[in-house]
């Protein structure tokens, strides 16, 4: 038997509460989408509110992107010097008091400040919930509980954005940053409760009381415990963010950290300005409401969720290098689609069906290859590195559509020109070397 925790959980079977684990990940990704989207679901009423245009609105809508940027980068590497679980705690903090204080905004730079703080703990939440997933599963379940974790976030999108419609039928936009508040507010004792710090970390960390730590957590999960904790590699503990630039590991941070930012870029521009493309008549044609614009992006968002559940399976049988290359290719054609625009709502919604389905299958990818590409003591500070250059391309995405729409580029012009974006991530993804055969199978 096994004296390292690691391979313990990597080779036991999953536990109910290893699962209840992985559905708190969920749930967190799931808060992650709709808090991301939700300035998307209320851009309409901020914009007539203060009578924005499309390049003041796109920087409105930019700002918690910008913060997801740095709090990736700088809370990411929290997750990997102090843990997973108080790394948590702490974002869902952040991103609860930035939700709550948006609702007392009183200009776009008030909102702008807030929705940033909101963004700083996203960023590192998505770092965090990636190590616990990986950390916290099976080999044999590993790829199913990414791509569930990661499609929490479409799905959190598609729920909040339906919440949010119904919300701006009889309130203003500011009942959506209530609402976002009060359900990440109750996630933190969730979290609390059910969601304990790594075995996978404590046996790279190596605190105090790390053996009785790991040991009441294996035996929670109904695993053997261990007499003592194993022999770590030499180095293995003073593992550092400039670890990611060695010889070894530069090649994979450049194309995991360029390849999500491009792919980033054509993401958000869906999810960021199709409802105030819907609702606006120069795009539309006709007249849609604000709340069948939000309605619109809640169904992208459940494509998105179908996409990211299908491609689970496709990874593991195809491997996750062809499978991405696959989802980026369709979603460079499906939102250069979108730029032909539709005559009814039904068109628009099925038109953001399809590109949410390749679009987020995509992410699943990424987030799979970050969690396969780093060692346990690089886990969240790569994939909080990778994602803070990511949040580069995801915070240009509104503001860069803006400035194209301002300039008097047409729909499809733009639309073009932002489907880009996923087409230069396929031809860096397809440099990517994955450690294990059966990631690459190509």
């Amino acid at each position: 038997m096994s004296a390292n925790p690691r391979e313990i959980i990597d080779d036991g079977n999953m536990h109910f509460m290893q699962w209840v684990a992985i559905a708190l990940m969920i749930m967190l990704n799931a808060l992650d989408g709709f808090d991301v989207l939700s300035s998307a679901f209320a851009g309409p009423g901020i914009k007539a509110e203060w009578g924005l245009g499309p390049d003041g609105l796109g920087a409105v809508l930019s700002m918690e992107l910008v913060g997801m940027g740095f709090g990736s980068l700088l809370l990411g590497g929290a997750a990997d010097k102090y843990g997973r679980r108080p790394t948590i705690l702490f974002c869902l903090t952040l991103m609860a008091s930035g939700m709550f204080l948006a609702t007392t905004a009183d200009s776009p730079q008030a909102l702008s400040a807030w929705r940033f703080l909101t963004g700083l703990g996203i960023g590192g939440m998505l770092a965090s919930i990636n190590a616990v997933t990986a950390e916290l599963s099976s080999k044999k379940s590993r790829s199913v509980a990414m791509a569930l974790m990661v499609i929490g976030y479409p799905l959190g999108a598609f729920f909040g954005g339906l919440v949010a419609s119904d919300l701006l039928q009889t309130r203003d936009w500011r009942s959506v940053f209530m609402f976002g508040g009060i359900m990440t507010a109750i996630m933190i004792p969730m979290v609390l409760l059910f969601v304990p710090e790594t075995p996978a970390f404590l046996n790279q960390k190596r605190p105090e009381n790390a053996l009785s730590r790991i040991n009441k957590i294996l035996a929670r999960y109904g695993h053997q415990t261990i007499d003592a904790l194993p022999a770590l590699a030499p180095g293995a503990v003073k593992a550092r963010i400039m670890d990611l630039f060695s010889p070894a590991m530069i090649r994979t941070t450049f194309i995991l950290a360029v390849g999500y930012s491009f792919h980033a870029l054509t993401f958000y521009y869906i999810l960021k300005l199709a409802p105030s493309i819907i609702s606006d008549p120069q795009f539309a044609g006709q007249s849609f409401t604000r709340s069948e614009g939000a309605s619109v992006l809640a169904y992208a968002n459940l494509g998105g969720a179908l996409g990211g559940a299908a491609f689970g399976w496709f990874m593991h049988k195809f491997g996750v290098k062809r499978s991405t290359q696959v989802a980026l290719a369709f979603s460079a054609v499906f939102v250069a689609a979108f730029g032909f625009g539709h005559s009814s709502l039904l068109g628009w919604t099925l038109g953001v069906i399809a590109v949410g389905l390749f679009t987020n299958a995509a992410i699943v990818g990424f987030y799979t290859a970050f969690a396969a590409s780093y060692p346990t003591q690089l886990r969240a500070t790569g994939t909080g590195f990778a994602l803070s250059v990511g949040r580069g391309g995801a915070a240009l995405s509104p503001y860069l559509a803006g400035v194209l729409f301002g300039a008097g580029l047409g729909l499809l012009k733009v639309s073009l020109i932002m489907a880009m974006g996923s087409l230069i991530a396929l031809l860096l993804f397809s440099m990517l070397k994955l450690n294990n055969p059966e990631d690459e199978k190509t």
